[in-house]
């Protein structure tokens, strides 16, 4: 737990309020009503838990607001239309389509409702790996090298070097990265393409691996954002065999609650060097692709210890739950900023940015 000064830092809010000049919000989210772990090329594993959805719409009420529940599904734009809220606090993933996570801040935009998180225009861009990538080249960001795919029997650039690593290029929460993606050689490349092309919408993402630390990193606010406390992945929790990534069966198979093993370790112990290092790279990579009032990042070092980033989550994983691992909630926690002010914070950063308190 960090000081009450380090705390402070993070400009968090009281649960307390007086008169809110906002009053009725409406929470927008994909829900997964099923217990069921979904499967790996299930677009429902981007989507929140039920305890994520009660545990958002009682930090609301905590606030002192009242709260509208709206899923994003096909009757949104009416049920939005009909519930008369005055700002919406949106974590909703889509329903379908490589642009799916902007297609709620698109509608909310057109009928002028103020909401939390990034807009359309980043939301799509980060969805996206390449496109993120293609950005933060442009501004010297660093992350790996990397290739489109468009067909299996494409050209790799001579320039890329095994081992490389496949992913689809429009997919969150290790949507479609498995123990396979990890590929040594060109027929072990051209069949994990081919499967990505096959079972994905957009391209397959090729990038070289890096085989070093994995780090993810939170950052919230706006006037200056804040990094919160750094978190590292390890991966010695899987069986002997399997690759040490962020994988469908790291995340979904091998660290579940009933498990009891925890991957992460926040915060990571780095030198000081490094950790000015990815902060800083992180922090340019939040202005560059336009985000604002939280977002979290995923870093791997490459073989010479360097940190590059691998993508953004504008809409990261907000459950309540510490056995699940949540990565943003922890990082809070050990910034000592609670759930219930985790999400107020949000909101007042938000909230600031319309000029609405």
């Amino acid at each position: 737990m960090l000081s009450t000064e380090s705390h402070a830092e993070y400009d968090t809010i009281s649960l307390a309020r007086s008169v809110p000049s906002i009053n009725r919000i409406g929470l927008t989210f994909n829900a997964r009503h099923s217990t069921e772990t979904p499967e790996s090329n299930s677009i429902t594993l981007e989507y929140d838990e039920i305890e994520t959805i009660d545990a958002i719409r009682r930090a609301l009420e905590k606030g002192g607001y009242e709260v509208v529940l709206l899923e994003a599904d096909q009757n949104y734009t009416e049920q939005l239309k009909s519930s008369m809220v005055d700002f919406v606090f949106n974590i909703a993933e889509g329903i379908g389509g490589e642009s799916r996570e902007s297609h709620i801040p698109a509608i909310l935009e057109m009928l002028q409702i103020p909401y939390t998180g990034s807009g359309v225009l980043t939301q799509a861009l980060t969805l996206s790996k390449s496109r993120t990538k293609e950005i933060m080249c442009y501004y010297n960001i660093p992350t790996p090298k990397y290739q489109n795919f468009r067909s299996a029997t494409e050209k790799l650039n001579p320039k890329m070097r095994f081992p490389l690593i496949v992913k689809p290029d429009a997919e969150g929460s290790s949507v479609g990265i498995t123990n396979d993606s990890v590929v040594y050689h060109e027929k072990a490349l051209r069949r994990q393409v081919e499967f990505v092309l096959n079972t994905y919408s957009g391209p397959a993402l090729v990038e070289e691996y890096c085989p070093g630390r994995e780090f993810t990193v939170g950052i919230i606010g706006n006037s200056p954002p804040k990094v919160l406390p750094i978190i590292e992945v390890s991966f010695d929790h899987l069986p002997p065999g399997l690759e040490k990534i962020d994988s469908y069966e790291s995340k979904w198979t091998y660290d579940t609650p009933e498990l009891h093993v925890n991957p992460l370790t926040c915060p990571a112990k780095i030198s000081p060097k490094l950790q000015k290092e990815i902060e800083t790279i992180c922090l340019q990579a939040y202005s560059a692709l336009g985000c604002v009032d939280f977002c979290r990042m995923d870093i791997r070092l490459n073989i010479k210890g360097n940190p590059m980033i691998l993508e953004l989550n504008a809409l990261p994983g907000l459950n309540p739950n510490p056995e699940f691992h949540s990565r943003f909630p922890l990082a809070c926690s050990v910034a000592g900023i609670s759930y219930d002010e985790m999400i107020l914070t949000i909101l007042q950063a938000a909230l600031l940015r319309y000029k609405l308190n």
